[in-house]
């Protein structure tokens, strides 16, 4: 078997480790947890497991549709710190079946705490907690970003939770990231949020751009909210100058196949510019973004970038580089991910047959 086949075998690519900077806890749950957790809380949801993934996942194989993959994020699983404890605690126990090495899990505080309003700091604290104790048992190196929805909250209402998050001092919070709708609710009605961010140093940003908006909203989100990473950014492929900077600066892609074509921000899978891109020489990593929800995993993504875009496995090496460089760790702790991430490489390629260094 060649090295391409080997790469298609998806128990193969399974156990090819992985660096993945963009994936939100909230579409990371296990089903079959989520499913434990309807049934204990007596949601109206079915009770059955095959019908719950039904209406919970988004439907496999099936055409673009932004409000249907919308429409199945809830924030009503959790009646109480238990249960916010336990689906955490075993969505990130899962994330090395998925072949992950090193992760930045992003999460919405307001999001898990809302239905029963509970305390964003200790809601904060709990998912850290379990999460590390989740990556303590399983070997994985794992960091956090702070997610802010900006069709969710006013960049005021933002700088009172982040002033209040950030007295927490947990180390392991590495980045803030802005997500939400691009279009009705644009970069630069947060700059005073961002400004904050950066003049704190605290922590780097992330932003959600240039997903269903044009490239303008990436140079704004640099510009002027500081983004040291772009989330998506699917619109740099029609932007040269943009591209040349993202090069010159290191300023990475978070890009995420599966996702944006069930939400209808590239509908042509084949054509994702994650391929075009990566030739170019942009820093472009591959991400996952709601796995649970899109009923697929960070695996799918990398076999379709092995058949869509004949990336061989030094390719793939080169994305996960690039996803290290980008990453919110300090600089020794980012040489100390590199150097082993590549000595699991060469594990995994005397393992499969692959061959030495690449």
């Amino acid at each position: 078997m060649n090295e391409t086949n080997k790469l298609l075998d998806k128990p193969t690519m399974k156990r090819f480790p992985k660096v993945e900077l963009h994936r939100h806890l909230e579409g990371t749950f296990p089903v079959e947890k989520l499913y434990q957790l309807s049934l204990k809380n007596k949601l109206e949801r079915p009770r059955e497991l095959e019908a719950f993934k039904k209406e919970v996942q988004f439907p496999k194989d099936s055409s673009p549709d932004f409000l249907t993959f919308l429409a199945k994020f809830h924030n009503d699983w959790y009646q109480s710190l238990d249960d916010v404890y336990f689906i955490t605690y075993h969505s990130v126990k899962g994330l090395v079946d998925d072949g992950l090495y090193y992760c930045e899990l992003r999460f919405s505080p307001e999001h898990f705490a809302l239905e029963n309003d509970f305390d964003r700091a200790e809601i904060t604290r709990l998912i850290v907690r379990a999460g590390n104790e989740a990556a303590d048992e399983v070997g994985l190196t794992i960091r956090y970003l702070l997610s802010f929805n900006r069709s969710k909250q006013t960049s005021a209402e933002m700088i009172e939770l982040y002033d209040r998050l950030k007295r927490l001092e947990i180390p392991e919070i590495v980045g803030i990231d802005l997500t939400g709708d691009e279009i009705n609710y644009p970069p630069e009605k947060f700059r005073d949020f961002f400004a904050l961010i950066e003049s704190d140093g605290l922590y780097k940003s992330t932003i959600h751009a240039g997903e269903v908006t044009p490239s303008e909203q990436i140079w704004e989100a640099i510009r002027n909210l500081h983004a040291a990473r772009i989330g998506h950014g699917t619109s740099t492929i029609d932007d040269p100058p943009l591209q040349e900077f993202l090069k010159q600066s290191g300023i990475a892609l978070e890009l995420c196949i599966t996702s944006n074509y069930q939400t209808g921000s590239w509908e042509d899978e084949r054509n994702h510019p994650v391929g075009a891109l990566y030739r170019k020489g942009v820093p472009v990593t591959l991400n996952s973004d709601d796995p649970f929800i899109q009923n697929t995993d960070l695996t799918d993504d990398y076999i379709k970038a092995v058949e869509y875009f004949d990336f061989r496995l030094q390719d793939l090496v080169k994305l996960n580089m690039n996803a290290i460089d980008a990453s919110f760790l300090p600089g020794r702790l980012r040489e100390d991910l590199r150097k082993a991430y590549l000595e699991k490489v060469e594990e995994f390629k005397q393992s499969y047959g692959l061959g030495g260094a690449g």
